[in-house]
This record gives C-alpha cells, sequence and structure tokens, in this order.
C-alpha cells in the first residue's frame, strides 16, 4: 500500500496520478489525511497523559519516604485517573488505525510514468514483436490436437473435478513436466535460487502481497482452515520476506519457483474459455526478486530480456505490451504482457505478466532493508513475473508446429522430452 509519508507530502500528485488507473483517490486520500490527524493528535494526547503518570508515579515513593501521605494518596488518585484516561486514548487510537488501514487499502499502486493512457487491454502499447507466425497446412486447434494424439482429456477432468481441470496423459503429461523442468533449469541457470512453496497461504499472506481484501473472490478459500488456495507462486514466495529486514549487501534476492495455481475466474464466463485458453487449475514456473529501490527498474528490464529469451528458444512468435492504466493491476507500478500467436485460433494468447510493484507490497508486507553503516531501514521493492504459465504455451505449441505427420517438439525441450515428435 502507499506510505503515509507520500500522501501527506505529496497528496496532490498521487490523486493526479492514479487518474492513470482510471481511480478517483480525492475522497479516499482526503479521508486518510483527515484520520491520520485524528490519530496524531490521539498519540500526541497519549504521550503526555503517559509521561505525567510516569513522573507523578515516581514521586509517591519519594512522598511516601518523606511522610507526606495525605499527598502521596493524591497522587496515587491521579495516576488512576491517568491510567483510566490512557486506557480510552489507547482504544481511540487503535480504531483510529484501523479505520486508517481499512482507507489505505482502498488505494491502487502508484502508475509509472511511462504507463500509457487507456481504459483496457484494446488501449496497451506494443513494445516489441517478434517471431514468425508458421503459414499451416492444416490448423486444428489445439483441443482437436489433444483429443487426437490423446495428450489431454478435458471431459475427463470435467467428470473427475469440474470445467477448467484437465487430465494431461501420455505425451501430453511428459510435455508439461518438459517445460517446467525447462523453465526451472533455465532460471537456475540465470541466476534463480529454486524453492518449494506451500500451495496453501494464510490471511496475512493474502495481504501481504495484495490479494486481499482485493481479490479473495478470485481464490478457493478453504473455509475451515481460513486458508487460501494460491492464484499464483508470487504470493508463498514474496511472503517469504514477510517482516523481514535485509541488508543492501543481501540484493538481488531472485527466486523462482514452480506451483499449480489455482483461480476460480469469477466473471469469466462468457469470455473464450476452451480447451487451455482459461483454466481453474494450471501449471506455472514463477520468477521473484526483491531489489534495493535505486535498481528495481533496471531489474524489470532484466525480467523482461530474460522472459523474451524464453519465448524466442521455444520458437513462438510473440508480441510485448506495456499496460495502460486501466488494464494495470491494482498493485502494479507498470506491467509488461507477453503474448504468443496461437496459428490455428488465429489469436494472440497471454502467457506471461512481468511488474514492479516497487515499495506498495514492501509496506504491507513490512519487508525492508538497512544500508550498510546506516541504522535507519528502508522499504524494499518486489519484482515478479511468469517464466512461464504453461497452458497457452502448450496450445500454441501444438498449434504452431502441426504438421501432416505429427506436431514437431521445439529443439530445446527435446532432451526433456524424450521425443521429437508427437504422432
Amino acid at each position: 500500500m502507499l506510505t503515509l509519508k507520500l500522501l501527506r507530502e505529496q497528496s496532490d500528485f498521487v490523486i493526479e496520478r492514479l487518474k492513470i488507473k482510471n481511480f478517483d483517490a480525492k475522497a479516499i486520500v482526503e479521508k486518510i489525511l483527515e484520520t491520520d490527524n485524528t490519530r496524531r493528535e490521539i498519540k500526541n494526547e497519549l504521550d503526555t497523559v503517559l509521561s505525567e503518570s510516569n513522573i507523578i508515579s515516581k514521586q509517591i515513593g519519594m512522598l511516601f519516604k518523606e511522610g507526606k501521605i495525605e499527598e502521596a494518596n493524591k497522587a496515587k488518585e491521579k495516576t488512576g485517573t491517568l491510567k483510566a484516561k490512557s486506557k480510552e486514548l489507547n482504544e481511540q487510537l487503535n480504531q483510529l488505525k484501523e479505520a486508517l488501514n481499512h482507507l489505505l487499502v482502498q488505494l491502487p499502486n502508484l502508475p509509472h510514468e511511462s504507463v500509457p493512457l487507456g481504459k483496457s487491454d484494446e488501449d496497451n502499447e506494443k513494445v516489441k514483436e517478434g517471431g514468425v507466425i508458421p503459414e499451416l497446412s492444416q490448423k486444428l486447434p489445439h483441443w482437436d490436437l489433444a483429443k487426437k494424439y490423446d495428450l489431454i482429456d478435458f471431459e475427463l477432468g470435467n467428470k473427475i473435478t469440474g470445467a477448467g481441470f484437465p487430465v494431461y496423459k501420455g505425451k501430453g503429461a511428459r510435455l508439461q513436466r518438459a517445460l517446467i523442468s525447462y523453465f526451472l533449469d533455465k532460471a537456475t541457470e540465470n541466476g534463480y535460487n529454486e524453492v518449494i512453496p506451500p500451495l496453501v497461504v494464510n490471511e496475512a499472506s493474502g495481504f501481504g502481497t495484495g490479494q486481499l481484501p482485493d481479490k479473495e473472490g478470485q481464490m478457493y478459500h478453504v473455509g475451515v482452515d481460513n486458508l487460501y488456495l494460491i492464484p499464483t507462486a508470487e504470493v508463498p514466495v514474496t511472503n517469504i520476506f514477510r517482516d523481514v529486514i535485509l541488508s543492501s549487501e543481501d540484493f538481488p534476492v531472485k527466486h523462482v519457483a514452480y506451483t499449480p495455481c489455482f483461480r476460480r475466474e469469477a466473471g469469466s464466463y462468457g469470455k473464450d474459455v476452451r480447451g487451455l485458453n482459461r483454466l481453474h487449475q494450471f501449471d506455472k514456473v514463477e520468477i521473484v526478486q526483491v531489489r534495493h529501490p535505486e535498481d528495481s527498474y533496471n531489474a524489470l528490464d532484466e525480467m523482461v530480456a530474460y522472459v523474451e529469451s524464453l519465448v524466442q528458444s521455444l520458437g513462438l512468435p510473440y508480441r510485448i505490451l506495456r499496460l495502460c492504466g486501466g488494464d494495470l493491476s491494482f498493485t502494479s507500478a507498470l506491467t509488461y504482457d507477453f503474448e504468443v500467436y496461437s496459428a490455428a485460433q488465429e489469436k494472440w494468447l497471454e502467457v506471461s505478466s512481468v511488474s514492479n510493484f516497487v515499495d506498495y507490497q514492501a509496506n504491507r508486507l513490512k519487508l525492508r532493508f538497512k544500508e550498510k553503516g546506516e541504522k535507519k531501514s528502508k522499504l524494499a521493492h518486489t519484482l515478479n513475473g511468469s517464466a512461464l504459465a504453461l497452458p497457452r504455451i502448450v496450445a500454441a505449441l501444438l498449434e504452431n508446429n502441426q504438421t501432416p505427420e505429427g506436431i514437431k517438439m521445439p529443439e530445446v525441450l527435446v532432451p526433456y522430452t524424450g521425443f521429437e515428435m508427437i504422432d
């Protein structure tokens, strides 16, 4: 969330910048500042009461020693009054803190200065395009190819669980495993430390990365234990650093994790949900970085270049989009989306988002660092990206590489799949 310091010192700037996200922040910002002023007044009053109480408490013992019993008893009565007052002020202060936090989490992150104006994905800015769209002699969509070669069984998944939970079989399962291993190996070669995190998180973790209270309707909730199935490895991996103070010498912190991801996709009905295009459970390899504030946008460029190298290595036609304000997530300051071209469906499919959250998540996580030789800590910056999400990568690989003889595997995957062709 945004810091109070920023809101106090640059409230007009915050209000103007959030207009890029089509968010009217004026009323909330004014309420935050009003609540914060009241909170600080109460805090000052409480400090005065506690100070006075401490002074009188020290005097009581001296008065008794000097035989001034009546004065000592009056002083004790005074401390009792002050104690009651401090309790009342503490309660008011806690209520104001709760109200302030409730208001602060309603403000999205500020967009970076490069974020273009726009209201929807149609207004996103294309920054790069690469690869060659294949000319196919046949154009079977991936769901037909999956059935033809017995790779993925959507109906069986529907029987076992419901729509959006496919069953991968035979070479389809091996391709899935091959992609996961390939993406993990490439990440570790590029300096990322592999971790295997839990697949369920608590409320504090959901709050720390911004899924709660903003996106609770999109997550599967385990009600009995009040836990949430993760929508992405970003949540548990970033929360490794919740309530942590790093040293500036620890940077860069780079983690990678493979996990299944679970999304209810509430409100997505009516969109193109056929085949692998939109699932409730899917596999993804996620990269997460924690960086020094002065270096986080260099890190973002580095992550974008890395994800681009993965897509290029698979031989897929792609484009990179800078998201406009209206399509930017609540927590992100700047996001680049990667899309690959699906030759049989003749459409672009999103396969990765790479984002810089600057100190927005860190403020919620209480993730800080100290410069060498300094006592005061500062908020770190967090970033993450899909490297990569598998379903639409698989869809594009199957469709773009189909031939009358079968589906040819990209050369980089053959050592992982153990086969060159699906036939």
